[in-house]
């Protein structure tokens, strides 16, 4: 149960999106754990979809699964990997969940008859899941982000719970504006303006806010500060500076400096908690990463990449963390490149520039775009010796093109792209056919957290071993990992696989499922796919075994 006096923080963002307001959550989930409380973190998206997974990644960036199948918003991963826990289904909640269980009560006449309405309907059940939130967890602190911008129409109704519960408790709940200060290259100065509009349209709401985190390219100088808090009635203290840094994981520590945790006490009028946060595991991770000269390049070769004429990396956001957090580990810094898979299919770039990078990734994906460029880039890292790591979709084409290329197999493709495929090495799972029949597709996949045994012997087995990730003692070989896919390598097929060399080295515990693919080292340095996402596991101070042992492989190819 939540306790008693249950603390509430609600970051709101302005100016414009994008602007951190996820990265600031987390932190300030950070710096309280690291006190000595128990947080929970929630975020709000205000979209009417039910969950993230339809959404197109190149518009709203990667679709991050929670152990339960949950499919949410990256910020969840954010906050995963800065709390080091899991997180619940309660921690996430869209406009669609609301109006959808509204709507569910309605029918089912559990409103007495009544007009339901906006106010108070649906935003006494946005309180409702805020607060049920908090009871899960029971946590002391929890944190809300409201997703969106000030002005946005789609989130008014969450500032107005948000409001109602400050006017309900006053000491209980603050208001955190996360908001921009653009430096105009022709003008040279850093303007305040947008901010003091974005207060008033928060003001216009009713809600105050208690402080304001100001972002920018460079530290918010004093005199734009007393500017700030002047004209957005806030105390200059709670003016807090978010100036542009290297790693968002200095984040926190940048906060502390400020002594951001005992500020935000002393509004929430809590007295307890540690003298000074503990963040001393944090400060050296950070520390180790600052101190890296050698480098380690790594293709990510994807194709949601196309948003105009810039790259969409949030994409890939949980495989670049992890990509990340193994390689400090390994005591270098990565470099990381973008490669489109369409430009090997159109003659943009040649499969000969795929020997200037260490290790290559093939990440997780949909659809027929792009295909055949990755199982081209896929051959090329087998027939060179160069590491390569496939994630769920990488994974399924590598079997693809073991079974071309290898095997002999003609016609070897998935009957996600080709229906009559006459070699369908890779194939829908049973459970899923009348999903796709009857067009339900939202939330219908194999989602969230589910076991896979490790063959003795193999690459991946070693891996979990050597990051302590199973104990030698006892002989286990059990391990859960998070899935998001409909597609299986189909079952026809896995004897002529083995005995043509591939390895399946996880496979479902009644063996029917392959999780897990690789090539035996005697083979090739480090070949090996996986049916999960190994990267949504991935946290700052507990690597990933796979992608250390991906990146170890590939500072070795280097050498």
């Amino acid at each position: 149960m939540a306790t008693k006096n249950h603390k509430y923080i609600f970051v709101i963002g302005g100016v414009m999106s994008g602007v951190g307001k996820g990265i600031a959550s987390s932190s300030i989930g950070k710096v309280l754990q690291a006190k000595g409380f128990s947080m929970n973190l929630v975020k709000v998206d205000p979209y009417l979809n039910v969950d993230a997974g339809t959404m197109n990644p190149t518009e709203h960036g990667e679709t991050f699964v929670l152990e339960s199948g949950l499919e949410c918003d990256q910020d969840m991963g954010n906050y995963e990997r800065f709390l080091n826990r899991n997180l619940s289904n309660e921690d996430y909640i869209t406009s669609g969940m609301v109006y959808q269980h509204v709507i569910e009560q309605e029918r089912n006449l559990k409103y007495g008859g009544k007009c339901v309405e906006a106010i108070p309907h649906i935003r006494d059940e946005i309180t409702r899941r805020i607060k049920k939130a908090a009871e899960h967890n029971g946590s002391t602190i929890s944190v809300i982000e409201i997703g969106g911008t000030i002005g946005d129409y789609q989130n008014i109704m969450f500032i107005e719970a948000a409001r109602v519960m400050k006017v309900e408790n006053p000491d209980d709940v603050i208001f955190i504006m996360v908001s921009y200060l653009p430096i105009p290259s022709k003008v040279g100065e850093m303007k305040t303006k947008p901010t003091q509009n974005a207060v008033r349209s928060l003001n216009s709401y009713g809600v105050q806010p208690n402080m304001i985190m100001a972002r920018s390219e460079v530290a918010l100088d004093e005199r734009r500060k007393e500017k700030i808090a002047i004209s957005c009635n806030v105390r200059p203290e709670h003016v807090i500076s978010a100036p542009d840094i290297e790693s968002i994981y200095e984040v926190p520590l940048n906060f502390e400096k400020d002594k951001l945790s005992d500020m935000l006490l002393d509004l929430l009028k809590v007295k307890d908690g540690k003298q000074s946060a503990d963040l001393a595991k944090w400060k050296a991770f950070v520390g180790n990463l600052k101190g890296l000269t050698d480098e380690v390049n790594i293709a990510i070769v994807g194709k949601y990449f196309d948003t105009g004429d810039f790259v969409l990396s949030d994409a890939y956001i949980s495989v670049i963390e992890a990509i990340k957090f193994s390689s400090y580990e390994s005591g270098v810094k990565p470099v990381i490149h973008w490669v489109n898979a369409k430009d090997f299919e159109s003659g943009k770039k040649k499969l000969s520039e795929l020997g200037d990078y260490d290790g290559i990734i093939v990440p997780g994906g949909f659809g027929e775009t792009g295909i055949e460029g990755k199982v081209s880039v896929i051959q090329y890292a087998r027939e060179n010796k160069i590491p390569y790591f496939g994630l769920c979709y990488g994974m399924q084409l590598a079997v693809i093109e073991y079974g071309r290329n290898v095997l002999g197999m003609d016609g070897a493709h998935t009957r996600e792209i080709e229906k009559d495929a006459t070699v369908p090495v890779i194939d829908i799972m049973e459970s899923q056919k009348k999903n796709i029949e009857e067009e339900k597709y939202g939330g219908t996949m194999r989602l969230g957290a589910y076991p896979a045994v490790l063959k003795e012997g193999t690459i991946a087995r070693e891996a979990y071993l050597s990051a302590g990730a199973l104990a030698k003692e006892d002989g286990e070989s059990e391990i859960s990992e998070r899935h998001r896919h409909r597609y299986e390598v189909n079952p026809e097929y896995i004897k002529q696989f083995e005995d043509g060399g591939l390895v399946f080295s996880g496979t479902s515990p009644d063996g029917i499922l392959m999780e897990i693919a690789e090539l035996p080292k005697e083979k090739h340095p480090f070949f090996l796919g996986t049916q999960f996402h190994p990267e949504f596991h991935a946290r700052p101070l507990d690597p990933h075994p796979l992608f250390t042992a991906f990146i170890k492989a590939a500072i070795s190819g280097k050498k």
